[in-house]
C-alpha cells in the first residue's frame, strides 16, 4: 500500500483546491439545510475551511486512510466542530445520517467503489448531497506514459500491483445516481494548468497518481525508472516561457436525494 506524503501533495495546493471549491459551490444546500458534513480522503485538511465557510454550523469529520494526512490534518486544524480519523472508506460507514457527504480526488483509487457509494448513500439524509471529483487522466500523456514504462523490464516485475487509474466519465456518474433516484448534476472540466519549476509535470504526479509505482521499486531502480519518466513527460509538455502547461481533466458530480413527499 501506498504511502503519502502531505508536504508532496500540498506544492500544487492552489491547483488542488480550485475544484473542491467549485464542487462544493454546485451543491445546492444553504446553511440550515446542513448539520453535518462528511468529508472523505481529506488529505491534509487544507480544506476543511471552504466547507467551514460555506456551512458554519455543520458538525464536519474528516476520515483518510492515510495516518500522515490525518495527522497533519488533526496537528495544522483548530476548527472546534471539525474532527478527524483514519479509516478505510471500502468499509467504513458514519454511525448516523449525513447531511452532505464530500469527496475530492478519492474515489478513483478506491475498488468497487460503485458498491462503496451505495452503502453510503444508505446513509445519506433525506433532502442531503453526495458531491464528489475524480480526476479523469487515465489516457493522458502523463498517465499513459507512467503505465508504459512500467510495463518494460527490468519495472515491470516489481509494478505488477501498482494501481493503474481508470476512467472516470461524468456519464458514468450520471447514471449510477440517476439509476438510484437521485437529482444529479455531472459534468467535467479541463484545467489548463501552468505548472513552473523543474520537471514540474513529474512534481505534480509524484504525488499523486505515480506514487504507488514509485514506492514499488528499490532505491537503485527508482533513480532510473524516474530518470526515463522525467525525460517522457519533458517530452509530452514541453517548458515555454511562462511556465509547462499541463492539461488536467477532473468529472464531477453533485447528486441530492429527493426529500419523501
Amino acid at each position: 500500500m501506498a504511502t503519502w506524503d502531505p508536504s508532496v501533495y500540498l506544492a500544487f495546493a492552489d491547483h488542488r483546491t480550485r475544484p473542491f471549491v467549485e464542487l462544493i459551490n454546485a451543491v445546492d444546500l444553504g446553511p440550515e439545510q446542513v448539520a453535518s458534513i462528511v468529508d472523505l480522503g481529506c488529505g491534509p485538511g487544507h480544506l476543511t475551511q471552504y466547507l467551514r465557510r460555506r456551512w458554519p454550523d455543520a458538525q464536519i469529520l474528516g476520515i483518510d486512510s492515510s495516518p500522515e494526512m490525518i495527522e497533519q490534518a488533526s496537528t495544522e486544524n483548530d476548527d472546534p466542530r471539525a474532527s478527524y480519523a483514519v479509516e478505510d472508506v471500502s468499509t467504513w460507514l458514519p454511525a448516523g445520517p449525513v447531511d452532505l457527504i464530500v469527496s475530492n480526488a478519492m474515489f478513483q483509487w478506491v475498488d468497487d467503489q460503485w458498491n462503496v457509494l451505495d452503502r453510503l448513500l444508505e446513509r445519506l439524509s433525506p433532502g442531503g448531497a453526495i458531491a464528489l471529483s475524480v480526476p479523469d487522466n487515465a489516457e493522458k500523456h502523463a498517465h499513459r506514459s507512467l503505465y508504459e514504462l512500467a510495463s518494460r523490464e527490468p519495472y515491470a516485475e516489481h509494478l505488477l500491483e501498482a494501481r493503474r487509474l481508470q476512467h472516470l466519465g461524468a456519464d458514468q456518474y450520471l447514471r449510477f445516481f440517476t439509476n438510484r433516484g437521485l437529482r444529479v448534476n455531472a459534468w467535467a472540466t479541463t484545467y489548463l494548468q501552468i505548472l513552473t519549476g523543474d520537471d514540474p509535470v513529474f512534481t505534480w504526479v509524484s504525488g499523486t497518481g505515480a506514487r504507488p509505482f514509485l514506492q514499488g521499486l528499490d532505491d537503485d531502480l527508482r533513480a532510473t525508472f524516474v530518470e526515463e519518466y522525467k525525460a517522457m513527460l519533458r517530452a509530452a509538455y514541453p517548458s515555454e516561457s511562462f511556465g509547462t502547461v499541463f492539461p488536467f481533466t477532473r468529472t464531477f458530480a453533485v447528486a441530492t436525494k429527493t426529500s419523501p413527499a
